[in-house]
């Protein structure tokens, strides 16, 4: 199979879907491997270092595009992209088509093979390849409310740690998923007083056991929500339900009773955001306020960390991706019951169900469309 690998062209996103041991790799299975030049540079990987493990360097993303039978990217296509893919073309990638609707028509029009990242599930529930940027979005969350609880920056001036004799900022964290719980993690280690909710009592009492002491631990409903982000100085919103719109937990109305220049941190805007007033930022223009609470809503947040996030991603990916290509993705869907669940879209019809429902389109089952 010829594997092609584009630039991401999302604003400052820069991580690469592929190492030179993914190169490496695919190569040893007998696999050609396109990259386009400086593909992998933001993340300090260079052409020499992609030639060296096989890859062929292609000049121009319309070249990868045109020769690739399967596309690997790290974010979804943008609209200068569309029409660079082709019918029955794979595309393997985080799609989160449940936040767009221009997004998930367009990969049908194109009767793309899509397969998503963030789907991909095993029996338990676990998600293997959302996991890796889960942990890293959730650092980084805690951080950036600290930062932006700075003064200049449209925060409370409120320190996240506080220092003798003054009380430290009081973290909400909503939800207690991988994200939450990383969050939750280095907010507490810098000192910050924690909240965090979630609705599932076994995974509280999971965390009750491993969580440091200064994270209060609260059944996440509307009234506990309220109540907790009344005098909160950081709301990080870490909510998920696999492949659909997240919930809308914070209305606009709760909002207005927050502390002014508090900060919210929004994780789930991939999937819509899990506050009302939240629409999608980016690195370069990242905050905005709404009745005096800074958002903060980056669609991307790990491509701040490039190195990091592209090598801990590649970790997780590689293996589906070597499946796919050494037995086609048909055999390696009947075989796979995990992969098999990244399939969001093939031949214009649409094979995860929470994004049919999203947009109340058609739900087409799996075995109807592959066999």
């Amino acid at each position: 199979m010829i594997i092609g690998v584009p630039k991401e062209i999302k604003n400052n996103e820069n991580r690469v879907a592929i190492t030179p041991a993914g190169v490496k790799a695919f190569n040893q299975a007998g696999h050609q491997v396109l990259v386009q030049k400086s593909a992998g540079s933001e993340s300090g990987i260079e052409d020499s270092e992609y030639i060296q493990a096989g890859a062929t360097i292609i000049e121009t993303a319309e070249e990868v595009f045109k020769k690739a039978e399967m596309i690997i990217k790290v974010k979804e296509p943008l609209p200068s992209e569309y029409n660079l893919l082709k019918p029955g073309q794979i595309v393997y990638t985080y799609l989160h088509f449940a936040s767009s609707l221009e997004l998930t028509k367009a990969m049908m029009d194109k009767k793309i093979i899509g397969i998503a990242y963030e789907t991909v599930q095993t029996e338990d529930g676990y998600l293997p390849l959302l996991a890796p940027m889960s942990e890293v979005a959730g650092k980084i969350s805690a951080h950036i409310a600290a930062y932006y609880l700075a003064l200049p920056y449209g925060g409370r001036g409120v320190l996240m740690g506080g220092v003798p004799g003054v009380s430290p900022a009081k973290v909400v964290v909503i939800g207690g998923g991988t994200v939450g719980t990383c969050a939750a993690k280095v907010a507490a280690g810098i000192g910050a007083k924690v909240t965090l909710l979630d609705i599932n009592i076994k995974r509280l009492r999971y965390l009750d056991d491993v969580l440091p002491k200064n994270i209060n631990l609260l059944v996440s409903n509307q009234h506990n929500i309220e109540e907790e982000i009344k005098d909160a100085d950081a709301v990080i919103g870490a909510v998920l339900i696999p492949g659909a719109e997240a919930p809308k937990l914070i209305s606009e109305e709760m909002l207005k009773k927050m502390k002014p220049n508090s900060v919210i941190v929004d994780v789930a805007i991939d999937q819509g955001g899990c506050f009302e007033t939240s629409r999608p930022t980016s690195h370069s223009e990242p905050v905005y306020k709404v009745h005096n609470i800074l958002h903060y809503c980056v669609t991307n947040m790990p491509g701040a960390f490039a190195r990091t996030s592209t090598f801990a991603l590649t970790n997780a990916t590689l293996p589906y991706g070597l499946e796919i290509a050494n037995k086609g993705y048909k055999k390696a869907f009947r075989e796979n019951k995990a992969l098999a669940k990244g399939l969001n879209v093939i031949d214009g019809k649409i094979t995860y169900e929470p994004v049919a429902k999203a947009f109340n389109l058609k739900y087409y089952p799996l075995e109807e469309v592959i066999g």
